[in-house]
């Protein structure tokens, strides 16, 4: 892979990943369209999705810090009553809005690692189709088409969502690491038709992305080590992690400023031309 393809490719998971279309998808059919080969697996789309979590983690920092204070409280409580002998009580799970979203991230976490861990070899060969990312994306196009047509939109929040909620979204995220299923538009239309409030729906997309990235990447870290991997695969890798970031950041300020008045059907049109468009060029 050449810089000039990584900087192409970190350009594209930059703006497709926090748009309701599949990066994946979009990656895998610009790769073809490229010429180029996918022989590392799925590193690179993984080191382009942590260039745009980490842009995810900067405009989420506050949020974070507070989940991340929610995660190791009752650790630490735990720790100082065996240090201590003390009898400290122990915080209550879900009390507390930032409680209650750490709760629900981890629900969603769980479906997402199963689901990923169980199709990691068909996610790999099904990217190396030339039709599967086109099939993909179109039906994402009409997914969207359905929940725009369906006038769904909620009101629910953090404390109103349910763990069967959190449950399904994390199904849709474990479902998308097929090639041209958008993550954000599944999990966002299960949020809608669970009732979440259209906001929320998109944040909390975003959010609960966060476990599943780290965890893939570190699945693929890997293939670092490999004797396939040279230095200067390694820079361009690198590379392209840092277009997507600096390129995701600036779309995550535009999708959380729109969330309320952007139309999915104006996605799922563009959805139906890019699928036909990746189906179409590999056919002739």
């Amino acid at each position: 892979m050449s810089v000039i393809h990584a900087i192409i490719l970190g350009i594209i998971q930059g703006i497709t990943e926090f748009l309701p279309v599949s990066s994946f998808g979009h990656l895998c059919g610009v790769q073809d369209l490229l010429g180029g080969t996918r022989g590392s697996g799925v590193l690179f789309e993984v080191m382009l999705h942590l260039g745009t979590m980490i842009a995810l983690i900067l405009v989420f920092l506050k949020d974070i810090k507070k989940i991340g204070i929610e995660l190791i409280g009752n650790a630490n409580i735990f720790l100082y009553n065996r240090r201590t002998g003390k009898e400290l009580t122990y915080a209550k799970i879900i009390s507390g809005t930032y409680r209650k979203l750490t709760a629900l991230i981890m629900v969603s976490t769980i479906p997402t690692v199963l689901i990923g861990y169980q199709c990691k070899r068909l996610v790999v060969r099904s990217a190396s189709s030339h039709m599967f990312s086109g099939i993909g994306i179109l039906l994402t196009g009409v997914i969207l088409l359905v929940v725009d047509y369906s006038n769904v939109n909620g009101s629910k929040g953090t404390k109103e969502t349910s763990f069967g909620d959190a449950m399904w979204m994390g199904i849709c995220q474990g479902l998308s690491v097929f090639p041209g299923l958008s993550r954000l538009g599944l999990t966002m239309s299960a949020g809608l038709f669970c009732g979440l409030g259209r906001k929320f729906a998109v944040k909390y997309s975003l959010l609960m992305s966060i476990p599943a990235v780290v965890g893939a990447f570190f699945v693929e870290m890997g293939e670092f080590t490999s004797v396939h991997m040279t230095v200067g695969q390694g820079f361009t890798y690198v590379l392209g992690m840092i277009v997507a970031g600096i390129t995701g950041y600036l779309v995550i300020r535009f999708m959380l400023k729109l969330s309320n008045q952007v139309r999915l059907r104006y996605f799922a049109f563009y959805s139906f031309a890019a699928g036909i468009l990746i189906l179409a060029a590999n056919y002739i």
